[in-house]
C-alpha cells in the first residue's frame, strides 16, 4: 500500500532529518514532516509532552490466544494497554501464536515518542507551533507527532487520500 502511494515519488529512508536539514530542505519543493513539531522548531516554545511505549513479545503454545488481532485493556489493574496477536492480521493457522503486550510509559530522551498528551498546557504550546507551521507553505506537517494529535491508522490513510 505504501509503495503504491509513493510510486514515482523520490524518497529517502533512514536519514536523520535534523543532521541533514539544510541539504534536505533545499532538495525538494515539498516536504512531508512526520516528526515532533516542537523539535522541528528547535523547541522555541518549550518541549511538548509525549507518551512512549514498551513492547513485550511472547510465543504462546496455542493456536489462538485471544481470537482477535488487537484487544485493548483499559482497566487500571492491567499493566498493559493492549495485546496484539499477529497471526490474525494474516489469518494465520500456525499451531503456535505470537503476541505482543504494549505497555504505556512516561517519555524520556532514550525512548521514542508515540502519543501526544493532549491537555491544556500542551495544547497551548502546540497552538504556537501550529501558527509557525502554517507559515511554511512547502512543508506538510502530518501524523501524530507533527500534528500533536492522536490518530488511528485508518484516519491517517483517509486524510492523505483525499
Amino acid at each position: 500500500m505504501i509503495d503504491k502511494l509513493l510510486n514515482g515519488i523520490e524518497k529517502q529512508c533512514n536519514i536523520d532529518f535534523f543532521s541533514n536539514r539544510h541539504e534536505l530542505e533545499k532538495s525538494a519543493k515539498k516536504i512531508v514532516f512526520t516528526g515532533k513539531i516542537d523539535e522541528y522548531f528547535n523547541y522555541r516554545f518549550g518541549r511538548l509532552d509525549y507518551r512512549s511505549l514498551k513492547f513485550e513479545h511472547e510465543i504462546v503454545n496455542c493456536e489462538n490466544y485471544q481470537g482477535n488481532a488487537v484487544v485493548n485493556y483499559t482497566d487500571k489493574e492491567v499493566p498493559y494497554t493492549r495485546i496484539i496477536e499477529h497471526k490474525h492480521f494474516e489469518f494465520g493457522i500456525q499451531p503456535k501464536t505470537v503476541i505482543t503486550r504494549e505497555y504505556s510509559l512516561a517519555m524520556n530522551d532514550e525512548l521514542d515518542p508515540y502519543y501526544p498528551i493532549n491537555d491544556e498546557h500542551n495544547n497551548n504550546i502546540f497552538g504556537k507551533y501550529q501558527e509557525l507551521a502554517n507559515q511554511i507553505p512547502n512543508v506538510i506537517f502530518g501524523g501524530r507527532l507533527a500534528e500533536y494529535k492522536y490518530y488511528d491508522m485508518h484516519q491517517i490513510i483517509e486524510k492523505f487520500i483525499k
